[in-house]
């Protein structure tokens, strides 16, 4: 993290907005997916009850943070962003995660190293469209691909419109960010780590990238409070059209394990 800015300043760079209302009681920290930021989570503080703040990630090199270098290393971008997470949090309020696909990687490996290090860990796991085992994995010489054969990778996935694939200046400017979270999604070494914290999973019906069938049950045994999976009609971006009920269901499960505090 760059020490030179003040903690507000640094902070506010992760995520949006900077601060949830003080009325909030508990605030939920949204992760996009592979390429994204904030903007994947456009909208979504409507769909949650008036007393559960929302605060979307946007990682370095897109969108606001175009002008920072895109990262390149799984364990220092964990790093950075354990350390925005811990500048952010406060004593008063419990607080979640919900990420989907690399988001959920990133928010899993947040809550693991939190409960390690003995920081307030989150009060809920919400885990979407990404699972540590039966996940699909890189193509032998990924790391020669083409900024086309990318393209090809993803094109069929649904997350940007039709139009963009014939767009060179646009491809230009959404695929770098896509790339680069590839490369550090690849990094990520699974150990079978288990959290204390509450976990639930969502998955569209026919995603891709659950290259095997019962892929999302490894969450069972990756938390000693599994709340169980849902699933919704649609591929690995379900979450777009289905928003609205995963985060009913969601803020349902946050506020009943919260009703304590």
């Amino acid at each position: 993290m760059d020490t030179t800015q003040s903690p507000a300043r640094a902070v506010s760079r992760w995520f949006s907005p900077a601060e949830t209302p003080e009325d909030t009681r508990i605030r939920v920290f949204l992760m996009p997916h592979a390429g994204s930021g904030a903007a994947a989570y456009r909208g979504w503080s409507r769909l949650l009850p008036a007393e559960i703040g929302a605060q979307a990630l946007t990682l370095p090199g897109r969108q606001s943070r175009r002008a920072e270098p895109l990262p390149v290393e799984w364990e220092s971008l964990l790093d950075d962003l354990h350390r925005a997470v811990l500048a952010t949090l406060d004593d008063e309020r419990p607080y979640a995660f919900f990420g989907h696909c690399i988001g959920a990687m990133l928010a899993y490996r947040l809550a693991v190293r939190l409960e390690a290090d003995g920081d307030p860990p989150p009060s809920l796991l919400g885990m979407s469209g990404w699972s540590p085992k039966g996940f699909f994995r890189a193509p032998a010489g990924h790391e020669k691909l083409s900024m086309d054969e990318f393209g090809g990778l993803f094109k069929d996935l649904g997350a940007f419109p039709e139009e963009l694939w014939s767009d060179p200046d646009m491809l230009d400017l959404v695929m770098p960010p896509v790339i680069a979270d590839f490369r550090i999604a690849v990094q990520y070494e699974d150990d079978d780590a288990v959290v204390e914290c509450p976990l639930v999973s969502y998955a569209g019906q026919s995603d891709p990238l659950l290259v095997e069938p019962d892929a999302m049950t490894a969450w069972a045994g990756r938390s000693r409070r599994y709340l169980g999976h849902q699933e919704y009609p649609g591929g690995h971006f379900y979450v777009g059209e289905h928003a609205a009920a995963v985060m009913s269901d969601f803020s349902r499960r946050l506020m009943r394990v919260t009703e304590d505090r």
